[in-house]
């Protein structure tokens, strides 16, 4: 009882450092669980589970990895007509059932034209996992938003059966304008070795296996249908550090 008591109180305080990682803007997505490797080796026997939880060698299990998320498609349900542009979970929910987790982890909105609210130079009033997103003409020195979309991001099982992740993949070097790991080269270099819809990605640094959301460093792309890049011009310093790149696919078993 008491083994299974600290396994548990681990676990949550795992968990909750992971979600701290978390902020709106989607661009940090993955983490290890390599600590809580560590804290459950030292208090249960090592049969006490049938598989690794996290394992980097070998085929992958399915599982769902908790530390992770994937993104919803994009929402346009509202015009900025009337007193604004308002695409609010409530009424997403409705409009598209089954398509939103009912508590979503994330939020990314940007306008129909691909902006970022701060390139739009809008005030925006609400913007969060549990309203949704709203803007106000009213509160707009023109008097007017501009058109805007959202999406939002889930936990796992939400998103599909378990997880298998294909080989880790470096294409390139942080050398010229800076280290790019794009979806589309990297299917050219290894046919037929990455599903056609990844659900997630990961990088971490060639060598450290450093998550790439820890350096510290800006990214361009971070997604898993498009890829992976890190601009030189894009960091204070002028530089990246080299990544490499692996894709979590729906299991076929």
């Amino acid at each position: 009882m008491i083994k299974l008591v600290a396994v548990a109180i681990i676990a949550g305080l795992v968990l909750e450092s992971h979600q701290q990682i978390f902020d709106e803007s989607g661009s940090a997505l993955n983490a290890t669980f390599e600590p809580f490797q560590a804290a459950r080796r030292a208090v249960a026997p090592p049969d006490w589970f049938d598989k690794p939880l996290y394992p980097f060698g070998g085929k992958p299990p399915c599982y769902h990895p908790i530390h992770i998320r994937c993104w919803t498609e994009w929402f346009d349900n509202d015009d900025p007509c009337g007193t604004g542009d308002s695409e609010t979970l409530k009424e997403l929910h409705k409009k598209y059932p089954g398509k939103i987790c009912s508590k979503p982890t994330g939020i990314q909105v940007q306008s129909v034209s691909g902006l970022t609210v701060g390139q739009t130079g809008d005030v925006i009033f609400k913007s969060d996992t549990v309203t949704g997103f709203i803007c106000r003409n009213r509160d707009q020195p023109w008097k007017k938003c501009s058109d805007y979309r959202v999406r939002f991001s889930c936990h796992p099982p939400f998103c599909g059966g378990g997880v298998c992740w294909t080989d880790w993949y470096d294409r390139d070097n942080p050398s010229g304008t800076g280290d790019w790991e794009l979806l589309s080269d990297l299917r050219k270099e290894n046919p037929g070795k990455i599903c056609d819809n990844p659900l997630y990605i990961e990088a971490v640094t060639t060598d450290t296996d450093t998550p790439a959301y820890l350096t510290g460093e800006n990214f361009f792309v971070f997604d898993p249908t498009r890829g992976f890049v890190c601009r030189r011009e894009d960091q204070k310093r002028r530089f990246c550090r080299d990544y490499k790149v692996r894709f979590g696919c729906p299991c076929k078993y």
